[in-house]
């Protein structure tokens, strides 16, 4: 009998455990900007595994009774995406809301005006880290982030500074969503393989030694098969003895 994808998951953490290794599994979800049933869904979610979500909140979007909601959802940890989520790129081009092409001094003050929205709505609770729409952010502007008081930037998977640097990278590596194939749940035939490929890559990196994966979820696009196979990995990892649930704020520098 052929090896099923979830056998080939649990083969490669055991593999992990032989190694005496253990991964680090961290949740970031996108464009919250409202309760909803999605969204309490979530939270339940990472209340019934015990696994803290970084949820990135859309600033200028953000509708008050978000505060209200996320005081009775502790398991969800807000922090900042972007400013108004809009695509600023070039006809053609990929969608970002700070490239390049974009003015520093406008770029800073909308993401200060982000920022202090956010904290005048929220409160102290939201965490230090910028998530920038569609993963996409450019050097330079990353590299003022530190300066407008963030301790953490989050993107996708091959996301790197540039010369001039920037606050530490959390990013994530594998997306539950097929936005190509219908904007819907990855199948597990083409999610599990995929994230056993980058945490196998993980393990044999000797100098990888806080090996982290970050998935990336969007609640409010989710369907049921989203739902259905995040549950599922959720379980398998939260009771095998070489993964750790780990929680946004753990990942950002100790002074956090």
């Amino acid at each position: 009998m052929s090896e099923t994808h979830w056998q080939a998951l649990s083969r490669e953490l055991d593999n992990w455990q032989s190694a005496g290794r253990q991964l680090r599994l961290w949740l970031r979800d996108d464009d919250a900007v409202s309760p909803s049933p999605a969204l309490a869904r979530l939270s339940a979610l990472a209340e019934h595994h015990g696994a803290a979500v970084l949820l990135a909140v859309i600033p200028m979007l953000a509708e008050p009774t978000l505060a209200s909601a996320l005081a009775s959802m502790p398991w969800l940890r807000p922090c900042q995406h972007g400013v108004w989520h809009r695509n600023h790129a070039a006809a053609g081009g990929k969608k970002s809301e700070f490239g390049p092409e974009r003015d520093k001094t406008t770029v800073d003050g909308e993401i200060a005006e982000g920022r202090d929205r956010l904290r005048d709505l929220i409160g102290s609770d939201i965490l230090p880290v910028f998530v920038p729409p569609w993963n996409r952010i450019d050097a330079g502007h990353a590299a003022r982030l530190g300066h407008l008081g963030f301790s953490g930037l989050s993107c996708f998977r091959n996301y790197r500074h540039g010369p001039a640097g920037g606050p530490p990278l959390l990013n994530t590596q594998i997306d539950v969503m097929d936005w190509h194939g219908g904007r819907i749940g990855r199948r597990p035939d083409d999610l599990l393989p995929e994230i056993v490929a980058q945490i196998a890559a993980m393990r044999s990196d000797a100098a990888d030694q806080a090996a982290t994966l970050g998935l990336l979820l969007h609640h409010r696009d989710h369907d049921e098969g989203a739902w259905s196979v995040l549950h599922d990995i959720l379980s398998l990892a939260a009771a095998h003895p070489a993964v750790h649930l780990a929680g946004p704020a753990e990942l950002l520098p100790a002074t956090v």
